[in-house]
């Protein structure tokens, strides 16, 4: 069992045993009576255990709430902390009323693309600081963690582990065809470098809501030369506003063959 679980099951327990105690004591009281045999047994120190049972109980379930947790460690809960990276795009988010230092919890509706390609609809509930919430969209992808054998609930990745979120993005555009193994080993080999948009063209092609950009690029080399190179990409709709003309991207491409060049967009964009 997982934390969650025990941290849950140890006060739900507690709370039984508090409740029990109390009702054992009042049914099977036999003091002093001069006060009313009927006060005595239901009024006194017994008392204590049902009232902190009450305290630390909601407390004990708000605290090990989905995403709670995360949000005081800042990491994943132990049960996702290593669980398979799959790619996930936001349908639709909701505040669930819940609240933790005065930043709501969300429930975001997802469709996760797995490892093994498969897709499925999935929930992750998260607390999001306020300036945050704009940025989860419809359309917005994100690295997520889930389990194979329940994929009704995932969690967002929080490891912070670039290399891994950008590998399952990697395959999982593989598999769209919209990329190549070439062009993702110039972006594992290749010089990293800047490249400035100087045109923008939309052919009209869309694959899977991707949209295919066609880009100009001026390239800077290491010894702050430049080179023009031309190069296309399927960018989610939610990527667009990051290959507009004048935006600097990241890039990367071979000394031995300038003509082939490969932009780098974050995961998350």
């Amino acid at each position: 069992m997982n934390v969650k679980t025990i941290s849950r099951s140890i006060a739900a327990a507690f709370l039984v045993v508090a409740f029990g105690y109390y009702l054992l004591h009042g049914l099977t009281y036999d003091g002093p009576t001069e006060y009313g045999q009927s006060v005595l047994a239901w009024v006194g120190p017994q008392m204590a255990l049902p009232i902190i049972a009450l305290t630390v109980t909601p407390i004990v379930f708000a605290f090990t709430g989905d995403g709670i947790l995360s949000a005081l460690t800042g990491t994943n809960s132990a049960e996702y902390r290593h669980a398979q990276i799959g790619i996930g795009t936001v349908r639709a988010v909701r505040h669930t009323g819940v609240t933790l230092n005065h930043q709501p919890q969300l429930r975001i509706e997802l469709s996760v693309e797995g490892a093994d390609g498969k897709v499925f609809p999935s929930v992750a509930k998260t607390v999001v600081p306020h300036h945050q919430i704009a940025m989860l969209r419809p359309g917005l992808v994100l690295p997520v963690r889930y389990l194979p054998h329940r994929t009704d609930k995932v969690e967002i990745d929080l490891s912070g582990d670039q290399r891994a979120a950008q590998h399952a993005m990697d395959e999982a555009m593989l598999r769209k065809g919209f990329t190549t193994r070439g062009k993702l080993d110039i972006a594992e080999r290749g010089i990293a470098t800047q490249g400035v948009v100087q045109t923008l063209s939309v052919p009209g092609e869309i694959r899977d809501g991707h949209t295919k950009v066609v880009l100009g690029l001026a390239v800077t080399r290491p010894d702050g030369s430049t080179f023009t190179a031309r190069t296309e990409k399927f960018v989610p709709p939610t990527a667009v506003g990051h290959v507009q003309v004048g935006r600097i991207l990241r890039v990367h491409y071979l000394p031995e063959d300038e003509s082939e060049v490969v932009i780098a967009i974050p995961v998350s964009a």
